[in-house]
């Protein structure tokens, strides 16, 4: 006979169990159901941004390029494809796949919510760059439509996101994009980068380790069917054409060129004195907001006072005050000579 106490406790596991499985929205269950559901959301959004992103290219997708894009299989990419169509995202027909006015309304607020995340972790913190694209990829299926439109006015509403990618306003509108790249630029004329492709991430890697950022100026001097030499802020650098075809430029006035480095506070010896041009676009996030709030505007007059023992940091005076800054800092102050102390003195 059973012991009547086992039972008990085998009934009350089996219930317990039970109930951890199946519990209303708290269980492992309805855990699981919100996770694929989640995760379906998140495919079907990933999917309407890689047919914008081709089209915005003049490319058609296919169902084998969102099958590599979202790394599944071209059954499951069919499938999805069919759950866009039925859900009136997407319109098959003989030229391929294209966005529906519902679709393309959908892959612009990510679009927008991406770039617009990317600008608040370029301005805002400290994320490095190679980072920005990841986190956005994870936030642009986080945030409603509301807070995206708070973002957006708190960061001032930014037309562009830190690669020089336009952001689409609320009503999906985007600014007109230059289309020049470093690959057919013309040589010996100043340029400005004006986008930095951050896909894949090795290529944008590869851009920053050359030193390029954007608003920077370089000039192109010689070019060949595998690479670009370029003059980047007066050191000569090879691009190879892959990399170059992933810059984009605009020509700059004539009589200007980027031969001549721009001289930089980390340049100058103790009781040298320089007016500030400007601080390179390659300071972002907190430590550009930190220099602005010393006073390091244009045209500012900057003292070198004294070197550590070690070298660095260095003390500068800046409107009056006594401020240590790493040369790594003082490097992104971008100067010219003002005399020194021996001159004023004269």
């Amino acid at each position: 006979m059973v012991d009547p106490l086992f039972a008990l406790t085998v009934f009350a596991g089996s219930v317990t169990v039970l109930m951890v499985i199946f519990w209303p929205r708290r269980g492992i269950y309805a855990r699981l159901s919100q996770n694929l559901r989640v995760t379906k959301q998140v495919q079907i959004e990933d999917a309407l941004k890689h047919f914008y992103m081709w089209e915005q290219v003049g490319r058609t997708p296919t169902l084998e390029s969102l099958a590599g894009r979202l790394t599944i299989s071209t059954d499951d990419a069919a499938g999805l494809v069919t759950r866009l169509t039925e859900s009136d995202f997407v319109h098959p027909g003989r030229e391929g796949l294209t966005l529906t006015k519902v679709g393309r309304e959908s892959a612009l607020r990510l679009v927008r919510t991406h770039r617009l995340w990317e600008r608040y972790l370029a301005d805002r913190t400290g994320v490095p760059a190679v980072e920005w694209h990841d986190e956005a990829e994870i936030m642009e299926h986080s945030l409603s439509v509301e807070q995206t439109d708070a973002l957006s006015a708190r960061l001032g509403h930014p037309r562009w996101d830190p690669h020089g990618d336009p952001i689409p306003t609320a009503s999906g509108e985007l600014p007109e994009l230059e289309q020049l790249s470093l690959g057919r630029a013309p040589l010996g004329t100043l340029l400005e980068v004006i986008h930095l492709e951050d896909e894949p991430r090795e290529i944008f890697t590869g851009l920053l380790d050359h030193g390029l950022v954007l608003g920077g100026r370089i000039e192109a001097i010689e070019r060949d069917n595998r690479q670009v030499r370029v003059l980047v802020d007066g050191s000569q650098r090879q691009i190879n054409m892959v990399e170059a075809l992933n810059i984009t430029v605009r020509v700059l006035p004539e009589g200007q060129h980027a031969g001549s480095r721009l001289l930089t506070l980390a340049d100058l010896e103790p009781g040298e004195i320089a007016r500030v041009i400007d601080i390179s676009p390659a300071c972002r996030g907190s430590e550009r907001r930190r220099l602005l709030d010393l006073g390091v505007v244009g045209d500012t007059e900057i003292r070198v006072a004294m070197a550590s023992a070690a070298g660095d940091p260095v003390a500068y005076l800046i409107r009056g005050a006594l401020i240590a800054l790493r040369r790594s800092q003082a490097a992104w102050i971008r100067i010219e000579r003002a005399g020194s102390l021996v001159e004023v003195a004269d």
